[in-house]
């Protein structure tokens, strides 16, 4: 049995893998002089790091939080048979240089995807030295999402994030392998659409053709089967997602009340049998759609109560501690009543994703900005943008793409072409990639073109609220915002921003308030913050969370919300939890108010916000 929440890629699993996670050795590099030195076969380390926790990190062993332009790690491993290995790396920040034996393998530049590397032709039985460089920077040009450019934190970005940072691990694989697997869930067919990927395929002389076998199973009872010849660069085809036993519903759908998953497994043969490679992976069958300004999940309509999920321990900064921490965090948020959360500004651990899948949590996965905008920060965003969508893709709890938020790295958008035409050139490869999950294009404000429209809105008072957003006409009668003045532009909202950009207009999108709260509670010095005013107690935390929930969810035409915020981050204290996880206010209370549906012919704008 397979234990996915081990794997750092749960969703393509070989057997024969090891984790490289642990005690490595490590040294600064301030100087430059490593390459000169040779370090890469011999490192004069000075310290032991904890992989993959970062040296910034009190997990790491080091805890140094100042920023070191150049560090180096080296470990050793055991090998004992001939086969090739494949070094993979979850996430690096942010250039890195790999060497194996003191033999270079290769680059990569990015520090929020998966890369590997194959140790073929310098694999040898016995002692294995691996090392890495890895040089990174304060430029705004790279994806930083929340890691500050500065010396200090300020507003809300944080220390900064440099080196390995996610798992490192080995597995053993052929030279020819599978090397992705695309699955799109077909529900209203009862078919799931399998794409292979090989690893060497477009190389390969056009003789040469390999079988693709693949077997779908639910709850351990085998429901489908294929065997087909592997043609060109890829190998399509379907399954029949029907279990037979189930006469009513057939497929069984994925969703937050159903998490259903199915397990998968593909086999790639040689044309005269040998079996190349066998991986596992697993799919959830699931359908998104937008209707009349509705977002529909299974052909329904879906009323999403998110959270927002910065994904930061005091301990370990983005580096999730444990999987039991993953757990642990989805558990709270579904004790408190959501449905759902919007991964800000980081690209989260893959087993924190099928924790999701499993559980049946919905995911918005949002890109780390970049602060500039020029032609190296559209050209670094765009490749590392287009791979995290396809490594994301097969997850079903990521049900929405959200490349951009509230104007960061696409400075001008609101009136220029240039950062338009960059927002509509990501939307539009987001969509050929996945044409089926909602891109939101610029979250926040400012949209140009996207498929919901979210406004982030840190209005402090429930009745400031209600009249903003009502489409009532006697407010707008009483000079009151409602709903058309705000989404044709005809006002600003939340303290100057307007809801589309210029030369761009509402197109009938859902309509979701995916900002707001942020409610200032236990603040110790002047340094930490919240939005508004900051509560003195739960009982001021609860009323005022309270009102302008009901505010919120008494209009509508707004399909859904997502609060500010999990947890207190660092300075920020506007969190339901501390940092370190514990409850600040009444869990119950909030499940409460989440759950709730109010009916606005009932509601007294005066009254009750």
């Amino acid at each position: 049995m397979l234990n996915r929440k081990e794997h750092p890629r749960p969703q393509l699993i070989r057997k024969k893998w090891q984790s490289l996670d642990g005690k490595w050795d490590f040294a600064f590099d301030d100087n430059n002089i490593g390459l000169i030195e040779n370090w890469f076969k011999v490192l004069p380390a000075a310290y032991k790091i904890l992989v993959p926790f970062t040296y910034e990190t009190e997990l790491s062993g080091i805890h140094d939080t100042s920023h070191h332009k150049i560090v180096w790690y080296q470990r050793t491993f055991e090998n004992d048979n001939d086969e090739n290995q494949v070094l993979y790396f979850e996430g690096v920040d942010f250039q890195t240089q790999v060497w194996l034996n003191g033999h270079l393998l290769g680059t990569h530049k990015d520090g929020y995807e998966r890369f590997s590397f194959d140790l073929q032709p310098y694999l040898t039985k016995g002692t294995n030295t691996i090392t890495l460089r890895v040089e990174d920077s304060l430029s705004c040009e790279q994806p930083r999402g929340k890691q500050r450019w500065l010396k200090d934190n300020f507003g809300c970005w944080y220390v900064q994030t440099t080196g390995i940072w996610k798992s490192v691990w080995l597995e053993e694989a052929g030279e020819q392998r599978i090397n992705y697997l695309k699955l799109t869930p077909e529900l209203d067919l009862d078919l799931l659409k399998v794409e292979v990927e090989l690893k060497d395929a477009a190389v390969l002389p056009e003789s040469k053709s390999y079988y693709i076998e693949a077997e779908a199973s639910f709850k351990g009872e085998l429901i489908s089967y294929h065997k087909g010849l592997f043609h060109h660069n890829g190998s399509n085809f379907t399954l029949d997602t029907r279990v037979k036993e189930n006469a009513d519903s057939g497929t069984q759908r994925w969703s937050p009340h159903t998490p259903n998953l199915y397990d998968l497994t593909v086999r790639l043969y040689t044309q005269t049998g040998k079996l190349l490679d066998e991986v596992y992976s697993y799919f959830g069958m699931r359908k998104l759609s937008i209707e009349n300004g509705q977002i529909l999940l299974n052909n329904r309509q879906l009323y999403q109560r998110l959270i927002l999920d910065q994904g930061y321990w005091p301990e370990s900064g983005i580096t999730p501690p444990s999987v039991a921490a993953l757990e642990k965090d989805l558990e709270k948020i579904s004790a408190m009543g959501y449905n759902g959360l919007r991964k800000h500004q980081k690209i989260e651990d893959e087993r924190f994703l099928y924790l999701c899948d499993e559980k049946g949590i919905l995911v918005w996965a949002e890109m780390p900005s970049t602060y500039v905008f020029n032609d190296i920060a559209i050209a670094q965003f765009t490749k590392e943008w287009l791979e995290i969508v396809k490594q994301h893709y097969n997850h079903p709890a990521v049900i929405t793409w959200v490349p951009f938020n509230e104007s960061w790295g696409i400075k001008g958008v609101n009136e220029h072409a240039r950062p338009q035409h960059f927002t509509e050139g990501i939307y539009h490869l987001t969509k050929a990639i996945d044409p089926n999950r909602p891109v939101i294009t610029n979250d926040g404000w400012e949209h140009t073109i996207s498929d919901i429209l979210t406004l982030h809105d840190y209005e402090e008072t429930g009745l400031a609220f209600a009249k903003r957003y009502s489409d009532q006409q006697d407010f707008a009668t009483h000079g009151y915002s409602n709903k058309e003045k705000i989404i044709n532009n005809e006002i600003q909202f939340n303290d100057g921003w307007f809801a589309f950009a210029k030369g761009f207009s509402y197109k009938g999108q859902p309509i979701m308030i995916s900002e707001f709260g942020g409610i200032a509670f236990t603040a110790d010095s002047e340094d930490q913050w919240g939005y508004g005013n900051q509560v003195k107690n739960e009982t001021e935390f609860m009323e005022r969370f309270e009102k302008i929930h009901a505010a919120i969810q008494s209009i509508p035409y707004i399909t859904g919300f997502c609060y500010t915020q999990l947890t207190d981050v660092e300075q920020e204290v506007n969190g339901l939890l501390t940092a370190d996880r514990k409850d600040k206010v009444d869990l119950t209370k909030v499940k409460e108010i989440n759950e709730r549906r109010i009916n606005f012919s009932e509601m007294k704008i005066e009254n009750n916000f």
